[in-house]
């Protein structure tokens, strides 16, 4: 199953020293050329990177990569939302028999450090891929309503130097009671590297 891509940091870092961001360098020449075009920016969440799969017959639960094991009370809370014969049919309704893979995120309780402060463990969808297509974020937005979850919070819209002074504000997130970890952007106009890649970048509080 297709895993999800490492999304990019806005800057560089130093090679030396402390290891920080290097302000103004951008990661890859993708971002400094459309560091002035409008980004889309949405929470990032401290979670684990979940994969909700259905290969056109059943739903399986995987997380970031094949191998890695998702927590027990997080399993059960994925069954909760997409498990069982009637959540199957929705499937094979919506979908047909397509690939799709709904990536997500699974966050709260006993979930990374902080944790606790999201309060129970939940899911939250951000993206779909469908017969190796991405949905827009309309789609994706119409598929969160038909299996009645979220998605990960949106921010703003802004270039990516907005993105930079709002982050150095140190913002809460909207679903904790904490500093947010940071957001995710990606051009208003889905784009994709020469090497295939889609055009995303995360900017983090914690280097700024």
């Amino acid at each position: 199953m297709t895993e999800y891509v490492k999304i990019p940091n806005i800057f560089k870092r130093e090679t030396f020293g402390k290891n920080k961001l290097i302000e103004g360098k951008y990661s890859s020449p993708e971002l400094e050329y459309l560091k002035d075009a409008m980004w889309e920016f949405e929470e990032k969440i401290d979670g684990t990177n979940i994969r909700i799969c259905w290969d056109g017959y059943r739903v399986s639960f995987m997380g970031r990569t094949d191998k890695a094991q998702i927590p027990t009370h997080l399993l059960a809370k994925l069954e909760e939302l997409f498990g069982g014969e009637s959540k199957e049919e929705l499937f094979e309704q919506t979908f047909g028999k397509k690939n799709v893979i709904l990536f997500g995120e699974g966050y709260g309780k006993k979930i990374q450090k902080g944790g606790e402060l999201y309060g129970d463990v939940n899911f939250r969808l951000f993206d779909v891929l469908v017969d190796g297509y991405w949905l827009l974020q309309a789609n994706v937005d119409c598929i969160a309503e038909i299996f009645e979850i979220e998605t990960a919070p949106f921010m703003f819209r802004g270039t990516l130097e907005q993105g930079v002074q709002f982050i150095k504000t140190h913002p809460k997130s909207l679903l904790r009671d904490a500093e947010m970890e940071g957001i995710v952007g990606r051009p208003m106009v889905q784009m994709f590297s020469r090497t295939g890649e889609r055009i995303m970048v995360k900017i983090k509080c914690r280097d700024f």
